[in-house]
């Protein structure tokens, strides 16, 4: 009886191994990174800029929800006057955001990305066939 389960064993066909079968794997890394960690690691690095970025008398929203305006800066905490004469001691972890005293974010403008087409543009602007130099700016 042992005999025909080694004989059905070495007569199986390999199931192809090698690199095609490490591909599976690799692909659901690559899609885990893109989707998962890589966004994850942005939000950190912006976060971390937010709290570095933070000075007295910037109205700030903590994540619970407070809005307040800080008063002093510590290593790790901040001092925010949440009403007058009121003042509480947070970690700077819990800023959610940089907001106008009236409670709306402030939205820093990113610059615009540079394509190609643009880059040769500013290069040569004989090349540039978008503009021309005959029409008036109104």
């Amino acid at each position: 009886m042992f005999n025909l389960i080694i004989a059905a064993e070495e007569a199986a066909p390999s199931s192809g191994g090698g690199i095609l079968g490490l591909l599976p794997l690799v692909l659901i890394f690559a899609v885990m990174y893109f989707l998962l960690l890589r966004p994850q690691r942005k939000r950190t690095k912006e976060a971390a800029a937010l709290q570095g970025a933070i000075q007295v008398n910037d109205s700030v929203l903590l994540t619970n929800g407070i809005l307040g305006v800080v008063t002093g800066i510590e290593d790790r905490y901040l001092w925010v006057e949440i009403a007058e004469g009121v003042q509480v001691q947070v970690m700077k972890g819990s800023v959610g955001n940089r907001v106008n005293l009236d409670g709306t974010p402030i939205v820093v403008p990113k610059a615009p990305k540079a394509s190609k087409k643009s880059k040769k543009a500013n290069a040569d602007p004989a090349a540039n066939t978008d503009v021309d130099p005959t029409k008036d700016k109104q």
